[in-house]
């Protein structure tokens, strides 16, 4: 097996990888599409990484991933499930596809809204709605009596 390559994003500028000894790959018999080999064959593959101890991640990043991904860790061992094609040289490569995303997302820093202010002209345009709604309502009264 050879090292998990992540694509750089925010977070990881220059990638991640992920040494093939802090993976841990297991085959199963897969449920779904496979025809006679379905019951014969493992073709199912779960991928392990444990996120508290790879070497592949830094503090920060090991931080976020481990708040992000919190829901889905078992301890602090992050699993992906691949059973979607019946050979198992493809579902190992979408599961290994599947954790490199998650890992991508997980280091990324969150995104920081900055507060704006409405402009002038929105706040026009709001004052100016308001008076015509004024208008129309202040129109269906009853007209007075002298």
């Amino acid at each position: 097996m050879d090292d998990l390559v992540v694509a750089p994003g925010p977070g990881a500028p220059r990638g991640l990888r992920v040494p093939a000894e802090d993976l841990l790959e297991r085959f199963s018999r897969a449920s779904g599409p496979g025809g006679q080999g379905v019951a014969t064959t493992d073709s199912r593959v779960q991928l392990s990484l444990d996120v508290g101890t790879t070497s592949a991640l830094d503090d920060v990043q090991r931080a976020r991933a481990l708040a992000r991904l919190e829901g889905r860790l078992v301890g602090t061992v992050l699993t992906v499930t691949a059973e979607e094609h019946r050979s198992q040289r493809r579902n190992r490569t979408a599961a290994r596809e599947r954790l490199a995303e998650l890992l991508r997302e997980a280091v990324a820093p969150p995104v920081v809204r900055r507060p704006t202010r409405p402009t002038r002209a929105s706040r026009r345009r709001a004052a100016e709605a308001k008076r015509h709604r004024s208008q129309i309502k202040r129109d269906r009264r009853r007209p007075e009596q002298p």
